[in-house]
């Protein structure tokens, strides 16, 4: 309806455990009719992040977002990429990163989003945001978020869509990622009572 209206459209997702095209195809089966442009997500967010500053990350993500990030250097990483790795955050994994982060005279975590839990059709699951929490924690360091609800996100969103904050709105399930993060980038924000809303 939103497309048939003559609206602007472009959906924002913090989904780091699925390539774009994986992302899309999976919306498609679903009936959307949508495009790779029409998604704006973490990942090539942070491939130009990661191109613009000659950053080799070490990357801790799912196994099925790796090819977002075929075109980087990934040899003598320095700095940690943390995605949804679900499966993968084990503690040898985390331990991995921890080391490599410590090691590191300047350390550069940068992650893919920062939510606390997200919905799946099994109940609640962990989200990136505590596995990044963690390693902030053990090696005194701030992570830079490049997905929701960070500003540059948004402003990328916007961009795509050739429009100014104050003539957006933000829909989503996520008081705090898709509605603050909206709202502190200058846009209308409305928060939808499904998915994993409390």
């Amino acid at each position: 309806r939103i497309k048939a209206s003559g609206l602007k459209l472009q959906l924002c997702t913090n989904e780091t455990q699925a390539t774009r095209e994986n992302f899309v195809r999976k919306l498609r089966a679903m009936g959307f009719d949508i495009s790779v442009a029409e998604v704006t997500a973490p990942a090539p967010a942070a491939c130009r992040l990661l191109r613009e500053r000659g950053l080799r990350p070490h990357l801790l993500v799912h196994d099925d977002l790796v090819p977002e990030f075929a075109e980087i250097d990934k040899t003598n990483p320095n700095c940690v990429v943390l995605g949804d790795a679900a499966e993968n955050f084990t503690y040898a994994n985390l331990n991995e990163a921890f080391r490599l982060l410590i090691g590191m005279e300047k350390p550069v975590l940068i992650s893919l989003g920062q939510g606390r839990y997200y919905k799946e059709t099994d109940g609640l699951k962990l989200d990136v945001g505590a596995y990044m929490k963690a390693l902030e924690y053990a090696c005194d360091v701030q992570a830079e978020v490049v997905g929701k609800p960070a500003k540059r996100f948004f402003e990328s969103a916007l961009a795509e869509l050739g429009v100014p904050p104050e003539q957006a709105i933000m829909i989503g399930d996520d008081i705090e990622n898709d509605v603050g993060g909206a709202q502190q980038c200058g846009m209308r924000a409305l928060q939808v009572r499904t998915g994993k809303y409390r």
